[in-house]
């Protein structure tokens, strides 16, 4: 009970409020014991001095000659009931000559020093030092206690003449003091208990707030931010309670903006592209977003319950976390090119620290780099592929050069057979520095597309027409069938015209004498669809994916025999797609192929 502040505090306020009231009653008492006791003195000197001053038997030099009339002279003098006189002579041996007693006739002429109800000591020193003597002398035989007062009496000479010797009684002072002790012990349990009475009213007072406070900060520890304390006066207290309540405020807030950037956090893990796992020290997998968990084979969901754990067998260099079990180790980071299934990832992996800065796991990020490692195997299979195409004209010019230059002597028709090959060469490197930078403006957007509207009937009858020759030199049946009324379409006519030159030039090179090819245009919904179809050698399954690939030939050696250049379907593919269209070929081998030209109707883009 005496821990909680409330009884603290009345405990406080009633020992201040004791000590207070003890100190004050003592100082009271003291002062009131002292004040009567001086008032008493100062009394008892009057007396004594209008005696003297008054009485012309006490100016005698000898007193006991006139004994008689002293006491007549005090037993005339009205003194207060509580007061005695007593006039001692200064004889051989000082002695009482006259007294206000009632017994004075059985008093006087006693030895002062003697007689039980004088101080003696007061009297000598009254003797000799000739100055008032008093003191207080407490009788328990009697019970009563006396206010004693020697006054010497000094004649001209400056001899003493005797001493008037005066005693008061102070039980009614005393019993006053008493009376006070008792007002002042009750004024004190009065006040002690309106003090424990009031300390409790503003113990509760502060504490309540307090204890209000508490039990909402309880509930806030346990969760519930839904807490509002009552603010009842603008003290220290209300200051506390509104600081309170701004806290619960601001910490919902914050609690908000934690929970909002966690599910952020949340998402951005969870549907970020990379893969992300936390690893302890053991290489358990503490934590896992989807991504990670597909590339690993762990099922998402499983890693969610903490009793399940899984371990990382992908790696099998440090990461398998042997390193971190020794000792002074301050730097795990790196990062490695693995395999898994299909696909290429770069693996990145970095240690985290506690607070104690010491290391507790390693993050482990996956990066998918697949079509980035075959772009980068494309790129190169490209290089070569460019080295090699324009290494064989080179070749050959240069042979064909060098044996001109070495033989001036060769005749003329052989002579001009030797320049129209390197003519044909220098022809044939033109055509592939024309398609690559044709490629080149085109992966850059540098190509400007003069955009108009297209009879699409037209313009394949006119390409019909400019590989007639081929046609008839192979002997091959062209069969067109069109749709009638067909919409035009809006691009770039001489683009256009490319793409339908280069896939009938196709058709014609890679079907055999007496083929048939087969041009049909129709409207498809609002496309229009020119689909180019041969019986010629067809494309393998396996070449099929990469026909669009850039020097990429089924049949390397035949195709450059043919004059191909191996850049024309990935051109024509590239023209559709700025036209928003696509390109789709199908094949069977030995069986024939099929390419369908899929273009918007009258979209300028």
């Amino acid at each position: 009970m005496f821990s909680s502040i409330r009884w603290k505090f009345i405990i406080v306020y009633f020992l201040l409020v004791f000590i207070a009231m003890v100190i004050v009653g003592v100082f009271i008492v003291e002062k009131l014991e002292n004040q009567q006791l001086s008032h008493i003195e100062n009394t008892m000197e009057q007396h004594m001095e209008t005696i003297i001053n008054t009485s012309s038997y006490i100016s005698e030099d000898n007193w006991r000659s006139v004994a008689k009339d002293i006491q007549k002279t005090i037993n005339e003098w009205r003194l207060d009931g509580t007061e005695t006189l007593y006039v001692i002579d200064n004889e051989d041996v000082p002695t009482i000559i006259a007294t206000t007693s009632k017994n004075y006739e059985k008093i006087v002429g006693q030895n002062a020093l003697v007689y039980k109800f004088l101080d003696p000591s007061l009297i000598l020193k009254a003797f000799e030092s000739e100055k008032k003597c008093d003191g207080i002398v407490k009788d328990n035989n009697e019970d009563t206690t006396l206010k004693h007062l020697a006054y010497p009496v000094v004649d001209e000479f400056g001899q003493i003449k005797g001493i008037l010797y005066m005693t008061a009684d102070l039980s009614e002072i005393y019993e006053n003091i008493d009376e006070s002790k008792i007002i002042l012990t009750k004024a004190t349990l009065l006040a002690l208990a309106i003090t424990v009475f009031l300390g409790f009213l503003i113990a509760s007072s502060i504490t309540e707030p307090i204890r209000d406070v508490t039990i909402k900060a309880e509930k806030m520890a346990k969760g519930d931010f839904d807490q509002f304390v009552e603010v009842k006066s603008n003290d220290e207290i209300g200051q506390l309670a509104s600081m309170f309540n701004y806290l619960t405020l601001k910490l919902k807030d914050t609690i908000k903006e934690i929970d909002l950037e966690r599910s952020k956090l949340d998402t951005i893990f969870r549907y970020m592209a990379d893969g992300v796992i936390a690893i302890d020290r053991e290489g358990y997998i503490i934590h896992s977003n989807p991504i990670a968990s597909n590339i690993l084979g762990i099922d998402y969901e499983k890693l969610s319950n903490p009793n399940t754990r899984e371990k990382v067998t992908i790696l099998d260099k440090d990461i398998n976390l042997k390193r971190l079990k020794q000792e002074n180790i301050d730097n795990l980071e790196g990062d490695e090119t693995v395999e898994i299934g299909q696909s290429v990832y770069r693996v990145k992996y970095a240690p985290f620290k506690n607070e104690k800065n010491n290391i507790v796991g390693v993050i482990i990020v996956f990066q998918d780099i697949t079509e980035q490692h075959k772009l980068d195997n494309m790129r190169r299979e490209f290089v070569a592929n460019v080295s090699h195409e324009l290494k064989t004209p080179i070749t050959t010019i240069k042979s064909y050069t060098e044996t001109l230059i070495e033989n001036e002597d060769l005749d003329e028709e052989l002579s001009n057979r030797f320049l129209m090959v390197i003519d044909g060469e220098c022809d044939r490197m033109a055509r592939i520095v024309r398609d690559l930078l044709q490629l080149s403006n085109m992966d850059y957007n540098k190509t400007k597309w003069k955009k108009i509207d297209i009879d699409v009937e037209k313009l394949l009858r006119e390409a019909c027409m400019k590989l007639d020759l081929s046609f008839k030199e192979k002997n091959h049946s062209l069969i067109i069938d069109m749709q009638e009324d067909l919409p035009n379409i809006v691009g770039d006519k001489d683009g256009i015209e490319q793409v339908i030159l280069n896939i009938l030039s196709n058709a014609i090179k890679y079907t055999p004498e007496n083929g048939e090819i087969y041009v049909t245009v129709n409207r498809v919904e609002n496309d229009v669809v020119i689909k180019i179809k041969d019986n010629g050698i067809g494309i393998p399954e396996k070449d099929r994916e990469r026909i669009f690939e850039r020097f990429y030939r089924v049949d390397k050696a035949r195709s450059r025999d043919l004059g191909g250049t191996g850049l024309g379907l990935s051109i024509a593919k590239q023209i559709i797609e700025a036209h928003n269209g696509r390109i789709v070929l199908s094949s069977e081998y030995n069986m024939g192929t099929e390419v369908d030209i899929v273009l918007p109707i009258g979209t300028r883009v």
